[in-house]
């Protein structure tokens, strides 16, 4: 990728979240982080400073929605485009997003590799330049902005199953064992068992043997998050 970097700014006000979107961004080429910010406020300051392409805005501030933010920013001329990274799920304010110029949703959790394609998509779209021959060329460069649909998941995972783990496991600082992983969402040992492998092989969750037990020592999982803070 060619030219001077995009600067991004984190707004987060999970400090470990902001650290593990700013590492995200900060991996894809043609990026850089020039900021985090963990309120409104702070955000403002930042952008009163410094020069950014493209927030990275969670929507639940503590002092006020990522949306009023959005919408204060444009009123005093700021023109950054935004990537919402948040778990949001209501369609209204997915609709008021894009009309002040959210260009892509992330919904939390998500692996490196969801953010990866979203940012190397929005790089393409703003590499686009020049005067379009036709609607073709057009749809061509919107077509940029647009998710490919869902990576299939391993043979034998499900979706629901995979949240209902990954919640679990998001709302227990302290990890849990597979056989704690079944026993929260109503499955077995084994079955957990591999949900929690996958999301340690997606870069989500870190494990580690458990001792201290009589017999052999049991794995624990931790997410990479954190624990769930109602985001």
């Amino acid at each position: 990728m060619s030219g001077a970097p995009l600067r991004v700014l984190v707004v987060e006000d999970d400090p470990v979240a902001a650290d593990a979107h700013a590492l995200y961004a900060g991996r894809v080429e043609g990026f850089t982080v020039v900021g985090i910010a963990h309120s409104r406020a702070a955000a403002v300051r930042v952008l009163d400073r410094t020069p950014v392409d493209l927030i990275l805005l969670d929507l639940y501030l503590p002092d006020g929605h990522g949306l009023q933010l959005l919408r204060a920013l444009r009123a005093a001329g700021h023109t950054a485009d935004v990537v919402a990274v948040t778990s949001a799920r209501d369609l209204a304010v997915v609709r008021e997003g894009v009309s002040l110029g959210v260009v892509q949703y992330v919904l939390k959790p998500f692996a490196f590799a969801t953010l990866r394609d979203r940012l190397v998509r929005y790089a393409e779209f703003r590499a686009a330049a020049g005067e379009a021959s036709g609607q073709d060329e057009v749809d061509r460069a919107l077509a940029a902005l647009r998710a490919p649909h869902p990576a299939a998941l391993p043979k034998g995972l499900s979706a629901p199953t995979l949240e209902a783990v990954t919640r679990a496991l998001r709302a227990a600082p302290d990890g849990l064992t597979a056989a704690e992983a079944g026993t929260e969402v109503g499955i077995s040992r084994i079955t957990a068992r591999r949900y929690l492998e996958h999301l340690v092989t997606e870069g989500r969750a870190v494990r580690a043997p458990q001792y201290g037990q009589i017999g052999r020592p049991e794995l624990q999982y931790r997410w990479l998050g954190g624990p769930v803070r109602g985001h």
